[in-house]
């Protein structure tokens, strides 16, 4: 059976990952790895104290040689949370670090001290057989925006799956060096980001915590990729007309990936300005892993998360979730529904949850609405409950009024969302971060920007003005928590 990570065997002296001064080839990431996966063999799932360190890449990798699922924690996850984690996925120990200071929500778990720097055989060792595709590798807990987060099981397949169609879609390959600063908790930092190129042959450079200084250090001496997310491209872009040096290390890069919420065209425009490169989107979520890209090998289209990867399977579908939204018509919203062998099993300990995920004919429901454009391009308006509003009988996207509101010189950051409107059904409502608080743009202003880059209907209709709009640890904004700030 076909091994997901063949480099630990195939080419053990390969470079394989490397934070700040301490780096593990191939074979060295095996040999630390193997005598952990042999301890913690036997066991259903284990949970990862998820640090931006080598110990976590190693302690996810031990599972999976194992074939024991991986329940990445979060390390700034507040203690109701962790506990609940813990409760629902009752891992049978804790891989941590040696030196972690664990919560008391971890106490009662058994720790596993994980050292990378163990000593290093000269030979390689020999690894467990590999699991069944279907078994699960890890267990990766949604964000919990409609109540306690629900733990997606997720099957050795639906990871090969996904790094495979990215292989294609991005032409990745062992010549690639990937740089990142994300979180290793998610599935895009740490199976993107981590497993990803541990797949290819390839390595990864995990800058530990993100920063500009950081990327043009690493791209300017031989590394090849970089993902982040969008909040990390507005810094980018913010840097570039006073940094040459970035500039010049990002003209170099072969592929610039970005995920996790959409990256307003206003950042894509002044990245491309900049230097000659544009950012490639995709879309996925934890239940579904990766669902589209933008191809490397087509054409430049901002605003779009791309096509359907090789084998996953799309459609646009009306309100009753079964009904297809007819192709070709670039205007038609409809929820994105898709299933392939990138799909999780189930939520954990939820089969109601399960059920409820799933239209007939094995589609899941992501609650994302989008439109397709006449070339099949998917253009993602936001998610139903919170960026679809239904304002004088039209379906309007939140995303496409933000990336409107961004180009207005005196915005620095936009939030859009709805609010009831006893006459429109909902109105457009605009949160605000102006680029210079003292000269802030009036609602006015705003309005008749918007109306005159897309239509009078989309225009917003109240605006509120903040200091700084909430995100979570992804840099994505939590628009729940805009009636509260």
């Amino acid at each position: 059976m076909p091994r997901l990570l063949p480099a630990l065997l195939d080419t053990p002296d390969r470079p394989a990952l490397r934070f700040g001064d301490r780096a593990l080839t191939h074979g060295g990431l095996a040999a630390v790895a193997a005598p952990l996966a042999a301890r913690i063999g036997g066991a259903s799932r284990v949970a990862v104290w998820a640090t931006p360190t080598p110990e976590t890449v190693v302690g996810v990798v031990a599972a999976l040689l194992a074939g024991v699922a991986a329940v990445p924690l979060n390390p700034r996850s507040g203690e109701s949370e962790l506990a609940h984690i813990v409760r629902d996925s009752a891992p049978e120990a804790v891989l941590a670090a040696a030196d972690a200071e664990l919560p008391p929500a971890l106490a009662r778990l058994p720790r596993v001290d994980v050292d990378a720097d163990a000593a290093v055989p000269a030979a390689v060792p020999s690894l467990p057989p590999e699991p069944d595709p279907a078994t699960p590798a890890f267990v990766v807990y949604t964000s919990g925006t409609t109540g306690p987060p629900k733990g997606a099981v997720l099957p050795r397949r639906a990871v090969s799956a996904t790094l495979d169609a990215l292989q294609d879609a991005w032409r990745w390959t062992a010549a690639d060096t990937l740089v990142h600063g994300l979180p290793l908790f998610h599935v895009h930092g740490l199976i993107l980001g981590v497993v990803g190129p541990l797949r290819r042959g390839g390595a990864v450079r995990h800058l530990g915590r993100f920063s500009t200084e950081g990327v043009t250090r690493e791209l300017a001496s031989g590394a090849t990729m970089l993902f982040g997310v969008p909040t990390m491209y507005h810094r980018i872009a913010e840097a570039l007309p006073d940094d040459p040096a970035l500039a010049q290390a990002l003209a170099g890069a072969r592929l610039l990936v970005s995920g996790s919420a959409a990256l307003p065209v206003h950042d894509h425009e002044r990245i491309a300005s900049a230097t000659g490169q544009r950012i490639v989107e995709r879309y996925g979520m934890t239940e579904t892993l990766m669902n589209t890209s933008v191809r490397v090998d087509g054409a430049a289209r901002p605003g779009t998360v791309g096509v359907p990867l090789p084998g996953v399977e799309l459609r646009l579908t009306e309100d009753d979730g079964v009904t297809e939204v007819p192709p070709g018509d670039p205007e038609a919203v409809g929820e994105i529904q898709v299933r392939g062998a990138n799909l999780f099993l189930h939520y954990l300990n939820r089969p109601d949850a399960t059920e409820a995920a799933f239209a007939p004919g094995g589609w899941f429901r992501t609650g994302d609405m989008a439109v397709r454009d006449a070339d099949g391009q998917v253009r993602i308006i936001g998610r139903r409950a919170t960026d679809l509003i239904k304002s004088g009988g039209y379906k309007i996207g939140a995303g496409e009024i933000e990336n409107a509101l961004l180009e207005h010189p005196g915005v620095r950051e936009a939030a859009v969302t709805g609010a009831p409107d006893d006459d429109l059904g909902e109105r457009v409502v605009a949160w605000i971060v102006p680029a210079d608080a003292a000269r802030r743009p009036t609602p006015r202003e705003l309005a008749d920007h918007v109306a005159a880059r897309l239509s009078p209907h989309k225009r917003p209709r109240t605006v509120h003005y903040l200091e700084s709009l909430p995100r979570n640890d992804m840099g994505k904004i939590l628009k729940r928590a805009l009636g509260d700030v």
